[in-house]
């Protein structure tokens, strides 16, 4: 019933409800700095009212909660655009470091290396047997050799940074992923709707949300209250309620995805290293050391191609026939022993994943998890199934995408390098014979054909069919004793050319020593190695050779080595400067010390176009120095286009930052203004108390 005594609990409502709005605004001032935090009102609600003679007359007003203002679609909007931005900064900022490693400005870069080497061999053209000259030479190339190994060793050093970066990257995920899921836990326990909302957990929860999406890209799904699932952008699941998930960054490994008809009992072994995952597909079902199967290299998009355009494949076998692939050699083994064969035949369809690098899981439990490394495919785009944002995305982009290409393209140019001299090289002559040589590579089986993948020759590919030429001389008067072409009829009946289809290192030694006389010189094969010994006071010559063998088994070469990483000068050469084959042996058996035969053919190899093949660029046709020229323009070109992107979505960020601030951010000036209002309505409302106390006294002072 209304009287004096409702007007003084109207009084106190509207007192206490005043004090509420007067602490939220005083906490929202307090917090205007602070990150994270979400701008908080008070709802007031009207209290209940009485029906009453002339009407209904209210009882007051109430405090009925405390709520944040956040627009959750402009932040996952947020968080979308946030995860870009962080993996364009991180990329950005990476390449802009390794940019500086290609810096031709000052005219001391590998370019720079590559035009004097080419350069040497012109003015050795000019001076065939001018020790000043063959000096300047080796010492260029000492100098070129080096460039290029301190190339590789701050490109690795770059990838090693990374990788440190990463793993600090994991253990962060995986610590805000389990501070989520215990904030979910305290939300459920806490709140109570409508009246109590724990708006510092939710903000709490919030603000890890974005550093979460700052190291990957998430999606959210909100249930109300804790029971929010964060999942990956392809879907792994990453917390839901109260439970999380994990990470892990490991090592090399394979995985099985067999077809679900196969009994197939092997998996995949491997040996070397890659900045490429393998994906393995069975097309020719099998026992192993039948089957067969093609390669991709970014994740089965495209695949490895022979000649004639069609998917390259390869036989599965066993390891002691290892095959070379790229740059790791496969094998099958069963999943107890990499040396035992698997009993099972393996089936079309059947896929096998080798990674042989760290590489980054999601792991739902202790029996499983998914590889999750972020892959981009050769034509450019992202696999959806792994990650596509923030700093990991930028840092294993960084490392496997940029970095590896950059060193793949280095490689290729070294390898190039190498074969194209030691081409020339091994068929020329130097100012004297050679008494001994021992080829430069070696292979992994003696018997199996040169040509073969599982050879282990690093220049298998490059052999051909044709015919290698030898010169005997005389060591005392140097007039040539003998000269012919090795002869593989011994080997193969009615075979006489070289066929690295069928010949091995054996086959090499065995028609060597059936075709020359064993007074002139005798082959014989060292630690898989060939090496060949002059016989009673001979020494010997290349000549012509059409199939490439010399320089695959690296007789009578420039370089050793075959990558950016182990590319030398030949032992023989650097410890002899004679050795070093300007010239070459003419029609008449003769090696002269004035012939610049050989050095002109180098000079002209650095001006012809050649083809040189990557798994990222494909085959371009350009001249060496061209080729690295090219390389530089796309480091220049990868920074250019990171720093764009960065922009771009540093922009778009930004903006759709600015309109969660709009209505989550503390306004001073408006809190001010409200600290005024809800002080009027506290001093109003302890006007109301007294002029009831007034009233009330009133009342007594008439009963008196």
């Amino acid at each position: 019933m209304p009287g004096v005594n409702s007007l003084l609990n109207l009084g106190t409502g509207a007192l206490f409800a005043s004090q509420s709005a007067i602490s939220v605004t005083g906490d929202n001032i307090s917090n205007v700095n602070t990150k994270g935090y979400s701008r908080r009102n008070v709802r007031l609600e009207e209290s209940m009212s009485i029906n009453y003679n002339p009407g209904q007359i209210g009882t007051g007003v109430r405090a009925a909660e405390i709520y944040r203002n956040f627009d959750q679609f402009v932040e996952n909007s947020y968080n979308d655009k946030a995860t870009m931005r962080e993996r364009w900064d991180t990329l950005y900022n990476t390449l802009s470091s390794v940019e500086s490693l290609f810096n031709e400005s000052q005219g001391y870069g590998l370019n720079s290396s590559l035009t004097t080497f080419f350069n040497d061999w012109q003015d050795l053209s000019q001076r065939p047997n001018d020790a000043a000259s063959r000096q300047q030479l080796l010492s260029d190339t000492t100098n070129l050799v080096n460039s290029l190994h301190s190339m590789q060793n701050d490109l690795e050093r770059y990838q090693q940074q990374v990788e440190d970066y990463i793993k600090q990257d994991v253990g962060k995920a995986n610590d805000i992923m389990t501070r989520i899921a215990d904030i979910n836990q305290r939300i459920n326990t806490e709140q109570v709707d409508g009246q109590n909302n724990p708006n510092a957990l939710y903000d709490e929860r919030s603000t890890l949300i974005r550093e979460l999406s700052e190291i990957m890209d998430t999606k959210m799904i909100d249930n109300g209250k804790g029971n929010i699932t964060i999942t990956t952008g392809a879907g792994q699941t990453l917390v839901d309620g109260d439970k999380h998930f994990s990470l892990s960054y490991d090592g090399p490994q394979s995985q099985n995805n067999l077809s679900p008809q196969s009994n197939f009992d092997g998996k995949a072994y491997f040996s070397g290293s890659s900045e490429f995952e393998y994906t393995l597909e069975c097309v020719t079902p099998g026992p192993v050391g039948t089957a067969t199967y093609k390669v991709s290299l970014d994740g089965g998009t495209t695949w490895l191609k022979d000649d004639t355009g069609a998917p390259k494949t390869f036989t599965a076998n066993a390891e002691t026939g290892a095959i070379q692939v790229e740059d790791l050699k496969i094998w099958f083994g069963t999943e107890a022993s990499p040396s035992a064969t698997p009993a099972n035949d393996m089936e079309t369809g059947d896929k096998f994943t080798i990674v042989p690098k760290s590489a980054l899981y999601w792991v739902e439990n202790t029996a499983t998890k998914e590889n999750i490394t972020p892959q981009i495919n050769f034509a450019g785009q992202d696999n959806t199934r792994r990650l596509t944002g923030g700093t990991l995305t930028g840092y294993f982009n960084f490392r496997d995408n940029y970095v590896g290409k950059y060193k793949e393209r280095m490689n290729a140019l070294t390898n190039e390098v190498v074969w194209q001299t030691n081409r020339i090289h091994s068929q020329g002559a130097g100012l004297k014979a050679h008494a001994s040589m021992e080829g430069s590579y070696g292979v992994d089986d003696d018997s199996v054909a040169l040509g073969n993948g599982s050879s282990g020759l690093p220049f298998a590919d490059r052999l051909q069919s044709g015919n290698s030429l030898m010169y005997f001389y005389n060591s005392t008067t140097n007039e040539l004793a003998f000269s012919g072409q090795i002869d593989f009829s011994s080997v193969a009946p009615g075979v006489q050319n070289f066929d690295p289809s069928v010949h091995s290192l054996t086959d090499v030694r065995d028609a060597f020593n059936a075709t020359f006389d064993p007074a002139y010189a005798s082959a014989t094969i060292v630690n898989h190695k060939l090496q060949i010994s002059g016989q009673n006071g001979h020494e010997f010559q290349m000549g012509t050779d059409t199939s490439g063998l010399y320089a695959a088994l690296g007789l009578n070469t420039y370089f050793e080595g075959s990558q950016a990483s182990d590319i030398a000068v030949s032992s023989a050469v650097n410890g002899d400067i004679d050795l070093i084959n300007a010239g070459h042996v003419n029609g008449a058996g003769e090696y002269n010390e004035g012939d610049n035969t050989n050095a002109l053919k180098m000079k002209e190899m650095g001006l012809t176009d050649l083809d040189i093949t990557t798994s990222f660029d494909g085959t371009t046709t350009q001249t060496l120095i061209e080729y690295y020229d090219g390389t530089v323009a796309v480091v220049g070109a990868d920074t250019g286009t990171t720093k764009f992107n960065h922009s771009f979505q540093e922009t778009l960020a930004s903006d759709l930052n600015d309109k969660q601030q709009e209505v989550s951010g503390v306004n001073i000036d408006e809190e001010m203004s409200n600290l005024i209002k809800y002080q009027h309505s506290y001093t109003a409302a302890a006007k109301l108390i007294t002029t009831a106390d007034q009233m009330l006294q009133t009342l007594l002072g008439m009963k008196n």
